[in-house]
């Protein structure tokens, strides 16, 4: 049995694929130890998961503001203090980290104790921990096909996002029931990523009455302190019947939702595609605008080059709701796109991932 000690506080999308390689990890006997931010969206996931070990580090994302810059400094400091003492009382064979303000500290803590550390890129432009810490890495993983001149190749393997094995596919109209939809109603699903995204839930909210025109219920997660509560508004619909549209602050089960969608309007964070992958839900990506290095921009564009849907820049976001429609009312396109999401996930890179750490630690 060997010790793994992993890194992926933050933000879901660096969580989620933490919990996906522990998933993978402990199925095959090792033992692992989770370090997560103390920020409630990594609270709510990881009990998800009792059989898996969480522990929370200090810390919060970076800010250059003057007047938050000396805050964030001082996480960091109290960060590494608790990932030192953790390196020393775990005895980790290995570090991972994933990225998010939690991997620096933890990566620097294990390379002082001599511990070797493999880094995760989910995006296909390299974030700061691979730029920080890539150069003392045993290996680091990068998206198929994402090159490093900082880095050497003897050291880069690729592969893409382990995804949690819950994301399996279920019955659409099962789906569309548990969650109280019409079964028989196309049905799309607005995602802004584990933080939400007020652009995108104001336009689900100004769309209604389009989408509901043309028969399309529709699912909003707005994110964790972009509304009060669940809510579910019924518009009138082209059969006279009401059409319903549900919007809630988090969603508890994803798979469930992706399985009940035929289309999703979302964020491009690396986490969502990939889940979005692994589920065929075809989608129109809108980048985050100012997400770091603009790395969205890019993860939307390769989605679409490899024909999953469509990339949309925000400031055409008042058009969406037409693409929305048109598309909907596509089975043929439809489907296409989700035959090329098929093709995007032959691998299953939590295995991949943990067969090359046990291989490494055998060497």
């Amino acid at each position: 049995m060997s010790r793994f000690l992993l890194a992926c506080g933050g933000t879901g999308g660096h969580l989620s694929p933490g919990i996906a390689l522990a998933e993978e990890l402990v199925s095959r006997g090792n033992d692992t130890l989770l370090l997560v931010s103390t920020k409630k969206v990594d609270e709510r996931l990881g009990s998800k998961y009792p059989n898996l070990r969480f522990e929370k580090l200090a810390g919060r994302g970076l800010s250059l503001h003057p007047a938050r810059l000396p805050g964030f400094l001082a996480s960091q400091v109290r960060g590494f203090a608790q990932a030192r003492a953790i390196v020393r009382e775990y005895l980790p064979d290995f570090i991972v980290g994933f990225g998010g303000f939690t991997t620096a500290v933890v990566a620097f803590a294990g390379r002082l104790g001599g511990v070797p550390v493999a880094l995760h890129e989910a995006n296909r432009v390299p974030g700061r921990a691979i730029r920080l810490a890539g150069h003392f890495a045993r290996r680091v993983y990068l998206p198929p096909g994402v090159k490093s001149r900082s880095l050497s190749t003897s050291v880069v393997r690729h592969c893409g996002l382990p995804v949690r094995r819950e994301f399996v596919r279920t019955s659409r109209v099962r789906a569309r029931v548990e969650l109280g939809l019409d079964p028989n109603r196309r049905t799309l699903a607005v995602l802004g990523g584990s933080q939400g995204a007020t652009a995108l839930n104001k336009w689900a909210g100004s769309s209604l009455t389009a989408l509901a025109r043309a028969g399309i219920q529709m699912v909003v997660v707005t994110g964790p302190g972009k509304a009060s509560e669940a809510r579910r508004v019924e518009t009138p619909g082209p059969d006279g019947a009401s059409v319903l549209a549900v919007f809630m602050p988090f969603c508890d089960d994803m798979p469930r939702l992706l399985s009940a969608a035929d289309l999703a309007v979302s964020r491009a964070g690396a986490g969502t595609i990939a889940e979005l992958v692994r589920m065929r839900v075809p989608a129109i990506l809108i980048p985050y605008p100012t997400a770091a290095d603009d790395h969205q921009r890019v993860n939307a564009r390769y989605f679409e080059q490899q024909g999953g849907g469509f990339a949309v820049d925000q400031d055409f976001i008042g058009d969406l709701s037409r693409e929305v429609i048109e598309v909907m009312g596509n089975e043929w396109l439809l489907q296409q796109f989700r035959n090329n999401l098929q093709r995007l996930d032959r691998e299953d890179p939590a295995a991949f991932i943990a067969d090359d750490l046990e291989r490494l630690i055998r060497t």
